[in-house]
C-alpha cells in the first residue's frame, strides 16, 4: 500500500486553516510592539516582552507533537489540537487592544503581556499539528508541494492582517487616532476580524481533510520502510513524555545540521519583527526614539504593517516557484540563495532614502520567508520516521524559539546601549544573520533532495 496522491485543491484545503493563523500571527508581529509601547513599554524592553512569544514555543510545541504523535480519537489525530489552539488564539486576539479594560484591576501592559503569551502558546498549539499533518498525509513526492502550498497560504493570510488596520483608517474612514494610553479602534476592529477569519478557516481544514490513522500510516509500504531504516539507526518508539529528551538526544544528523541554519535564519526574524516599527518610525520618519503617541507615530506603525504585507505578498507567489526551483538547482541551493537575497533586502533599510523604497527591500525579505517557512520542513520530513513526525517538528521547533529567546533578553539592551537608541541597527544584524545562515545551508545533508536531471 501506498499513500494516495492529493490534489492541488486536497493539498489546498489541507492547509488552508494556516490563512487564519498567519493572519493572526501578522497582526501580532506588526503591531504588537505598537500596542505594548501605548501601554507604556519603553522601545529597549520591547524585546523583553516579545521573549513570550518564543517561550511558549520552547514549552508547548514539543509537547504538543508528542501527544497528537499518540493521539486518535473521533475528530483524528492532528485536527483537535489546531482546532482548540485557534479558540484559544481568538480569544487573545480580541482581548490584547483592549487591555486597557481592565486597569481597574492590573496595569494595562501587564494584561496586554497577557494576551500576547495567550496568542503565542494558542498559535503554537495550532500551528505544529499542521506541520506534522503535511507530512503524514503527503507522499515524499509532494511534500515539497504540500509545504510551498502551506507557505503561500501563510503568506496571502499574512498579507490581509499586515495591511488591514491601513486598509481600514485610510480606506474606510475608520479612526487610527485615540487618547493617550488606548489603542486606536481600526487596530480593535482589526484584531477582531483576524478572530473571526481564524476560526472560519480552521473549519475549512478541520471539515474537508481526512487523516489517516496510525494503523494506515504504519501499513504504507515508502513509510514502512523508511521508519525500520531510520529505527536500525536507533530511532525507537517512545511513549512517556519525558522521553522528549530522549528524541532531543537521538534526532537525525539532519535536524542537527538545520539547526544552525534555522538558529541564525529566525534571530534575524526576531530581530526584524520586534524593531521594524521604532527603527522606521526613527530612521526614515525622523522621530525621536522616545515617540509613541504622536500621530506620525500612528502612520510610521500602519506603515509598517505595508512593509509587512508586501514581504508576505511576495513569500506567497514565490513559494509557488519553489518546488520548480528546488527540483532544478537543489533544496539546498535554493534556500541559500533565497536567504542571501533575504539579508540583501534587510542590510538596504539602511540607505533607503524614503518609505515607499523600503518596499523593495521587503521584496527581498518576502523571497527568504517563504523559503524559511518550506524548505527547512521539506528537507527535515525525509529525515523524521513517520512515528515520530510530530515530536520532531516540536523539537525542531527549539531552533526557531532558542534565537529568539536570545535575541529578546540581548536585543532591547544592544539598541539602548550599543546602538545608541537607533533601532535601525537592529535590523541591520538582522541582515547579517540571514546571510550566515545561507553560508551554513550547505553542510546540510538532505536525504531525500530529487533534483532534476539535465541531459
Amino acid at each position: 500500500m501506498e499513500k494516495r496522491r492529493l490534489s492541488f485543491w486536497e493539498i489546498w484545503n489541507m492547509s488552508f486553516g494556516f490563512l487564519g493563523i498567519q493572519m493572526g500571527f501578522a497582526l501580532q508581529n506588526a503591531n504588537a510592539s505598537r500596542i505594548l509601547q501605548i501601554f507604556g513599554a519603553d522601545v529597549h524592553e520591547l524585546s523583553w516582552f516579545w521573549i513570550i512569544a518564543p517561550l511558549m514555543g520552547l514549552i508547548v510545541q514539543p509537547i504538543i507533537g508528542h501527544y497528537s504523535d499518540k493521539t486518535w480519537g473521533r475528530f483524528g489525530r492532528r485536527k483537535p489540537y489546531f482546532l482548540v489552539g485557534a479558540i484559544l488564539a481568538s480569544i487573545g486576539l480580541i482581548l490584547m487592544p483592549q487591555a486597557d479594560i481592565f486597569i481597574a484591576f492590573i496595569p494595562a501592559l501587564w494584561v496586554g503581556a497577557g494576551m500576547l503569551m495567550i496568542m503565542d502558546a494558542s498559535f503554537n498549539i495550532a500551528m505544529e499539528p499542521f506541520r506534522a499533518l503535511v507530512g503524514d498525509n503527503l507522499r515524499t513526492d509532494q511534500r515539497t508541494l504540500g509545504f510551498s502550498v502551506q507557505t503561500a497560504l501563510i503568506g496571502f493570510g499574512a498579507v490581509v492582517g499586515s495591511w488591514l488596520p491601513y486598509v481600514l483608517a485610510n480606506w474606510f474612514g475608520v479612526s487610527n487616532e485615540s487618547a493617550s494610553g488606548s489603542v486606536p479602534f481600526h487596530l480593535v476592529l482589526s484584531f477582531i476580524i483576524g478572530a473571526i477569519i481564524l476560526i472560519v478557516s480552521i473549519l475549512v481544514t478541520v471539515t474537508t481533510t481526512k487523516e489517516y490513522s496510525p494503523e494506515e500510516l504504519a501499513s504504507f509500504e515508502d513509510e514502512k520502510a523508511h521508519s525500520e531504516a531510520l529505527e536500525k539507526d536507533g530511532e525507537q518508539e517512545k511513549s512517556s513524555l519525558l522521553d522528549i529528551f530522549e528524541d532531543f538526544k537521538k534526532m537525525p544528523e539532519t535536524m542537527r545540521q538545520l539547526s544552525w541554519v534555522q538558529f541564525f535564519s529566525w534571530f534575524g526574524l526576531f530581530g526584524m519583527w520586534v524593531f521594524a516599527t521604532p527603527a522606521i518610525a526613527q530612521h526614515t520618519y525622523g522621530l525621536a526614539f522616545d515617540d509613541s503617541s504622536s500621530a506620525l507615530y500612528q502612520d510610521a506603525g500602519d506603515w509598517v504593517g505595508i512593509l509587512f504585507g508586501v514581504y508576505n505578498f511576495v513569500s506567497a507567489f514565490y513559494a509557488f516557484a519553489l518546488p520548480s526551483i528546488a527540483k532544478k538547482v537543489g533544496r539546498k541551493k535554493t534556500h541559500s540563495i533565497s536567504l542571501i537575497i533575504g539579508g540583501l533586502g534587510l542590510l538596504s533599510i539602511y540607505i533607503m532614502p524614503d518609505k515607499n523604497w523600503l518596499m523593495l527591500s521587503m521584496i527581498g525579505v518576502g523571497v527568504a520567508w517563504a523559503s524559511i517557512l518550506a524548505m527547512p520542513y521539506a528537507i527535515l520530513a525525509g529525515s523524521i520516521s513517520p512515528k515520530k513526525m510530530g515530536v520532531y517538528m516540536g523539537i525542531f521547533n527549539f531552533f526557531i524559539v532558542i534565537p529568539q529567546i536570545i535575541n529578546a533578553l540581548i536585543g532591547g539592551p544592544l539598541v539602548k546601549y550599543v546602538y545608541g537608541n537607533q533601532a535601525v541597527v537592529a535590523l541591520v544584524m538582522s541582515g547579517i544573520s540571514f546571510l550566515i545562515a545561507a553560508a551554513l545551508v550547505f553542510k546540510v545533508k538532505d536525504v531525500d533532495d530529487v533534483v532534476e536531471k539535465k541531459y
